[in-house]
């Protein structure tokens, strides 16, 4: 009936069109920084990423379908408003655990720069969401009612969140620098994602200051350059989900990995050097 030959040939198409394959080490650099978001390093192992799957994906649909929604909310569109209060579960759950969920993939398979971009932005979008739940009451102690939502629209509270998106543009920054060594999707992003915190905080301090006018123009322009980050995040989903089932098109996502050569890089070439 059939013997071991047959066996080995009639299981040779399964191993080819394996889901994993397009991701299994060694892969050029390029490819790997396409589907990792992170600079290969020459002292991770590969073997984890053999056996589990790629969590990157995860954690940009967490962020895209959280951002996405709430860039489109800020700015108004077809009615649309509350900061985002009507979506907390999505902020929460694909925003923060979604990430969280991805970040800690990360960091099982030792890619140690993508794990900390989605911890960061997880906890920021769980941070967003619960700041509307009476239950962590953000507000309350800049209430002489005790009631959070009026505290929240003190100038003390304001002054307060301003400089946490302050805090948050700086670490943006730092991911900035780093993702020189990645590709140009993920630096335009963080670079669009590096003044949507800038804008936003200068929303809350015209807010603390009594400048209403200037903290809606602000939040409005904030709001545009948070959406206009999302383009190039769906563009390496996209382009990490085509890979995922070794789709016959692959797209570019602008390879920066040989810009800034690596402290290794850097030290075999004056290794060969005579």
């Amino acid at each position: 009936m059939s013997n071991g030959v047959i066996n080995e040939k009639s299981d040779e198409p399964l191993r080819r069109i394996q889901t994993a394959e397009s991701v299994f080490l060694p892969i050029s650099r390029e490819a790997f920084e396409k589907l990792y978001l992170n600079p290969k390093s020459p002292t991770v192992s590969g073997d984890l990423r053999k056996k589990l799957g790629n969590p990157t994906p995860i954690s940009l649909l967490g962020f895209l379908l959280a951002s996405t929604p709430n860039a489109c909310i800020v700015m108004g569109w077809r009615g649309a408003g509350g900061n985002g209060a009507a979506i907390i579960p999505v902020l929460i759950f694909f925003g923060g655990m979604v990430q969280i969920f991805g970040g800690i993939g990360e960091w099982i398979i030792g890619n140690t720069f993508s794990c900390a971009l989605f911890f960061t932005y997880g906890t920021f979008w769980i941070v967003q969401g619960t700041t509307f739940m009476p239950f962590f009451a953000t507000g309350t102690h800049y209430s002489s009612t005790g009631n959070f939502l009026e505290g929240q629209q003190t100038p003390m509270y304001n002054a307060s969140i301003a400089f946490y998106f302050v805090a948050l543009a700086v670490i943006t920054f730092v991911y900035l620098i780093c993702s020189i060594r990645t590709n140009v999707c993920l630096f335009s992003a963080l670079f669009l994602l590096d003044i949507t915190f800038g804008l936003f905080a200068g929303a809350f301090f015209s807010v603390s200051v009594g400048n209403l006018h200037l903290a809606e123009k602000l939040q409005l322009v904030g709001g545009a350059f948070n959406f206009a980050l999302c383009i190039p995040i769906w563009w390496i989903f996209i382009t990490q989900i085509l890979e995922a089932v070794d789709f016959p098109i692959s797209l570019p996502v602008g390879d920066l990995s040989t810009l800034v050569p690596g402290r290794s890089q850097r030290m075999r070439l004056k290794q060969a050097e005579p």
